[in-house]
C-alpha cells in the first residue's frame, strides 16, 4: 500500500506572507535603530528589530514559535513604552497600536501552525482580546476630550475702564472689540445652558475665491467684521469690503478697490477695517462715518460708512498710496493686512514687507494719516528719528527696517499707540542689522500719536534669528490699580506691563541662552522669560518624537539626534539642521488673546510645535534656484520659510514649519500640537488648559482620519469671550467653531464649517437678539479649504 505524502498546496500561504512582513519591518528597524543607537539614541528598536527578524524568519518557515516570540516582543513593547512615557495616551500610539495590529494577525497566523484541533477557537478568542483592548484604548481617547480644571473660576468684579471711544457691546466696533482688544462681549443671552440650541441664522457668499489654483495657494482669509448700528462690515482677502445687514445678512453695499493678483504677498488677507466718526460732522453729512482700511497693494482707503462711497476729499478721491517714500517696491513686497489702529483722529498702519527675500528690502517705516483729509501727520523710521514727514527729496526711507504686520492697540486716553514690531529683513540672520534696528526689532513700541515719537519699548528677544516677531495685539487691562496690558508672545510668554511707561508689572527673569551657530558672536548670552505665565512646555526630548507607527516615529528620532538642539533659543546652523521649538508659529501669533474685564480671566489659545531649521550657504541656494520674488517668482504660498533666500547676506534658509515628515506628511512630535487655556490675571495661574482641535481632517499622507478626538491641532486665529460665560473660538484645523465653557474649558456646541476657520469670531446685538459670526475663509498654511462664506449663530427666535 503507497503512503503518499501530504497534499502541501493546501497549507494556507498566510505564515509565509505574515513572517515576510515581519522579518522585512523588523529589519527596517534593527538598522535604523543601529543607527539612532549610533547616535545616542533608544536602544529598544535595534533589539526588537532583531528579534522580529527571528521572529518573522519562524514564521516564514512555519514554526509556531515564530508567533510566540512575537507575542513576547509584543509584551515588551508595551512595558517598555509605559516606562518611556507613562499613561500619555497620544505617546502610545506609535509604540503600541501598529505592534497590537500585527499581534491581531500573529494570533490569527498560529492557528494555522498548530496541531491543536481547537486551534481556530483559540486565535480567534485571542484576536478577540486584542481587539477589545483596541476599543478600550479608543474609548479612553475619546475621553480626552476635555480636562478637568484646576482652580475654580474667579468671582465677578468691578469690570475694568476701557479707554477706547468705544466699547463692544450691541456693537462690535474694532477688531478686537475695541482699540483694547480684549475680545470680550458684554452680552449674555447666549448661556451654556442654551448655547447647545444655537443654529446658523444666515449664511452669505463675499464671491472672492482664488482666481486660479496658483493663486489659491495663497488665500487666507483671516478676516473678523466689524459691526456699528444696523450695518455689518466684512473684508474680503482681496480687500473688497461688503455691508451687510446684521439681522439677514443681506448687502447693502459693496466696495472693490481692484486689487491685482500680482500684490498678493505670502498670503492674500484682510483680517478687517476700521471705523471712524468724524468729530462734530452734521450725520447726514457725507463721509461723516467712515471705513478707513488698508490693501494688499498698500493703499489707503477711506470709504463712507453709509454708502461705501469713496470719501473724496480724503487723500486723492479716497485713497492714499502709502509706498510713496519706500523707493522701489515690486509687486508683493509691501503690503497691508491688518486694520490701522485710530487714536485722537489720527490712523497709524504699518505694513508688511514680504519675509525673506532680500536684507534691503523696503522699509518697515510707520506712518500716522489724519483721519479726516489723509495728509501725512508723521513718519516713524527708526534709522532717522529727525524726520517728521516724508524723506528729503532724493531720498527713501531706510530700508530693510523692522516691520509691523499684526495690529496695533491704542489708548486714546494716554495718546498712545502701541506697535507689535517684527524683524529686520532677513530674519534668520542678523550680522548686518544695524544698532536701532537691534533695539527696536521684536518689541513693543508705545508711540505718541502727537508726535510719532517713541515713548517707550520693551524688548521680548535680544537680536531675533527665530522669528519670533511680535504677532498679536497687546490687550489693555486694569491690573492691580494700574492701567496696564498683558503682551502674550511667539516664544509663549506672557507679560504684563504698565501701558504709560512699559514697565513689567509682573516677574521677568533672564535665561542663559545657547551660543554657537553661524554667528557665535552675534548670540545674546541670556534672553528675557516671563516668570509670571509662560504658555511654552518643556524642552523636547528623543521621547517626544511622535508618527502613526515605530518606523515613522524611529525616523523622527533619528531627525532629532542628527540636528543641533541646546533647548530655547538654538540658533541655526548651516552644516546641519536645528530645531526651533516653539516654532514661529508660536506660542501666540496674529489671534492674540481674550480677556474677560470682569472676572480677570486671559483666555488664550496656542500652538506647540517645533520648527525643523537650516541655514542654506548661498551657493546652494543659487543651484536650487531660491532668488527674490522680483527676479524669479516661481512657486507662491505654501509654508513661509520653506526656501527664502534672504539676498544679499551669506545665507537663505529652509524652514520645515511644524517639522514634518516628507513622506506622511506627520509632524515629528507627539500631540497636542495646540491648545487653549484659562488664566487668572490675579496670580497668573492656570485655571484649565486643554488640546483644542480633534483629528477629522487630519492624517497621514493628507488622508482625513475623521477621528473625533481631541489631538490638539495647529490653530491660528483667536477667541472672543462673553458675559454669558462663553468662549467661541474656530482656529484649529478641524473646520469647526466651537462654544467653550469658560468655567470647566468643555466644549458645549460645535458646528461644522465650510471652510477653514482661520479667523477670530465677533459677536454683537440686532433687534435684540444676541448673533455670533464667523469668516470661514481657510487658510493656505494651514491646509485647510478655502470659501467665501459669512456664516451667523443666533437662539431660534
Amino acid at each position: 500500500m503507497d503512503a503518499s505524502p501530504p497534499d502541501r498546496r493546501a497549507r494556507p500561504l498566510s505564515p509565509l506572507i505574515l513572517g515576510a512582513v515581519i522579518a522585512l519591518i523588523g529589519l527596517i528597524l534593527a538598522v535604523a535603530g543601529a543607527w539612532l543607537a549610533i547616535l545616542g539614541g533608544s536602544l529598544y528598536y535595534v533589539l526588537t528589530g532583531v528579534a522580529m527578524v527571528v521572529s518573522g524568519v519562524l514564521l516564514f518557515r512555519r514554526n509556531i514559535l515564530g508567533g510566540w516570540l512575537y507575542c513576547a516582543v509584543f509584551v515588551l513593547t508595551v512595558i517598555w513604552a509605559f516606562a518611556e512615557v507613562g499613561a500619555n495616551n497620544w505617546a502610545l500610539v506609535p509604540r503600541v497600536i501598529a505592534p497590537l495590529v500585527l499581534l491581531v494577525a500573529v494570533f490569527l497566523v498560529m492557528p494555522t501552525l498548530s496541531v491543536d484541533r481547537r486551534r481556530w477557537k483559540l486565535g480567534l478568542g485571542a484576536s478577540g482580546g486584542a481587539l477589545a483592548l483596541t476599543a478600550v484604548t479608543a474609548f479612553v481617547f475619546a475621553q480626552m476630550a476635555d480636562t478637568p480644571p484646576a482652580f475654580d473660576l474667579p468671582a465677578l468684579g468691578a469690570e475694568m475702564a476701557d479707554p477706547s471711544l468705544a466699547a463692544a457691546g450691541d456693537d462690535w466696533p474694532a477688531y478686537g472689540g475695541s482699540e483694547s482688544a480684549r475680545r470680550f462681549s458684554p452680552l449674555g443671552q447666549i448661556t451654556p445652558d442654551n448655547v447647545k440650541d444655537l443654529k446658523r441664522a444666515w449664511l452669505v457668499h463675499t464671491g472672492d475665491m482664488p482666481s486660479s489654483p496658483k493663486i489659491a495657494k495663497t488665500y487666507g482669509g483671516e478676516n473678523t467684521p466689524l459691526k456699528v448700528g444696523n450695518m455689518l462690515y466684512v473684508c474680503t482677502p482681496k480687500n473688497i469690503v461688503l455691508a451687510l445687514d446684521p439681522a439677514t445678512g443681506k448687502q447693502r453695499w459693496r466696495f472693490d478697490p481692484k486689487v491685482s493678483d500680482d500684490a498678493i504677498p505670502y498670503t492674500a488677507a484682510c483680517r478687517g477695517v476700521s471705523y471712524y466718526a468724524v468729530p462734530n460732522a452734521p450725520s447726514d453729512q457725507p463721509c461723516s462715518t467712515r471705513l478707513i482700511f488698508g490693501t494688499l497693494d498698500a493703499r489707503l482707503f477711506a470709504i463712507d460708512a453709509r454708502t461705501g462711497a469713496r470719501c473724496t476729499a480724503f487723500g486723492a478721491n479716497g485713497e492714499v498710496d502709502t509706498k510713496i517714500g519706500m523707493g522701489n517696491t515690486p509687486p508683493g513686497y509691501v503690503s497691508i493686512n491688518s486694520p490701522p489702529t485710530i487714536v485722537r483722529g489720527v490712523v497709524v498702519t504699518g505694513h508688511q514687507v514680504l519675509d525673506g527675500q532680500d536684507r534691503w528690502a523696503p522699509s518697515g517705516v510707520i506712518r500716522g494719516y489724519d483721519a479726516v483729509t489723509g495728509k501725512l501727520r508723521w513718519a516713524w523710521d527708526m534709522m532717522h528719528p529727525e524726520w517728521n514727514g516724508y524723506p528729503p527729496t532724493g531720498q527713501t526711507w531706510e530700508r530693510g527696517t523692522p516691520n509691523m504686520w499684526t495690529i496695533a492697540s491704542g489708548d486714546e486716553q494716554l495718546g498712545l499707540v502701541y506697535l507689535p514690531m517684527g524683524n529686520a529683513a532677513a530674519d534668520y540672520y542678523s550680522s548686518l542689522r544695524r544698532p536701532l534696528e537691534k533695539q527696536f526689532a521684536t518689541s513693543l513700541v508705545a508711540l505718541d500719536v502727537t508726535t510719532g515719537k517713541p515713548r517707550w519699548k520693551f524688548q521680548a528677544v535680544r537680536n531675533d534669528v527665530w522669528d519670533y516677531d511680535f504677532g498679536a495685539q497687546a490687550t489693555l487691562v486694569d491690573y492691580r490699580g494700574a492701567p496696564a496690558l498683558v503682551l502674550p508672545s511667539k516664544q509663549g510668554d506672557i507679560y504684563v506691563l504698565d501701558r504709560r511707561t512699559g514697565k513689567p508689572l509682573t516677574p521677568i527673569g533672564e535665561l542663559k541662552a545657547p551660543g554657537g551657530g553661524v554667528e557665535p558672536e552675534q548670540r545674546a548670552k541670556t534672553q528675557r522669560v516671563s516668570l509670571w505665565h509662560t504658555l511654552r512646555k518643556p524642552m523636547l526630548t528623543e521621547r517626544d518624537m511622535w508618527g502613526m507607527s515605530p518606523i515613522d516615529q524611529l525616523a523622527c528620532r533619528i531627525q532629532f539626534r542628527k540636528a543641533s538642539y541646546k533647548g530655547f533659543f538654538t540658533p541655526p546652523e548651516s552644516d546641519r539642521r536645528s530645531i526651533e521649538y516653539p516654532g514661529y508659529n508660536g506660542g501666540t501669533d496674529w489671534g492674540g488673546i481674550a480677556v474677560d474685564p470682569r472676572r480677570g480671566v486671559i483666555v488664550a489659545n496656542y500652538n506647540d510645535m517645533p520648527n525643523y531649521v537650516r541655514l542654506v550657504p548661498r551657493a546652494e541656494a543659487n543651484k536650487k534656484g531660491w532668488a527674490p520674488r522680483d527676479q524669479a517668482r516661481g512657486n507662491i504660498g505654501g509654508a513661509e520659510g520653506a526656501g527664502d533666500p534672504q539676498a544679499h547676506t551669506p545665507y537663505a534658509i529652509d524652514v520645515n514649519a511644524g517639522w514634518r515628515l516628507p513622506l506622511t506628511g506627520m509632524l515629528c512630535k507627539q500631540p497636542p500640537y495646540g491648545g487653549i487655556r484659562a488664566i487668572d490675571m490675579a496670580s497668573g495661574r492656570t485655571i484649565w488648559d486643554r488640546p483644542l482641535g480633534t483629528a477629522r481632517t487630519n492624517g497621514p499622507f493628507g488622508i482625513p482620519s475623521m477621528l473625533p478626538f481631541n489631538i490638539g491641532t495647529p490653530n491660528n486665529g483667536g477667541s472672543v469671550v462673553t458675559a454669558g460665560g462663553l468662549i467661541f473660538v474656530a482656529a484649529a484645523t478641524d473646520n469647526l467653531i466651537r462654544a467653550i465653557d469658560l468655567k470647566t474649558g468643555k466644549t458645549l456646541w460645535s458646528d461644522v464649517l465650510p471652510a477653514g476657520g482661520q479667523a477670530t469670531p465677533m459677536v454683537y446685538s440686532a433687534n435684540g437678539r444676541q448673533y455670533l459670526v464667523i469668516v470661514p475663509g481657510g487658510h493656505h498654511f494651514m491646509e485647510t479649504p478655502i470659501g467665501d462664506e459669512v456664516i451667523a449663530y443666533a437662539l431660534p427666535g
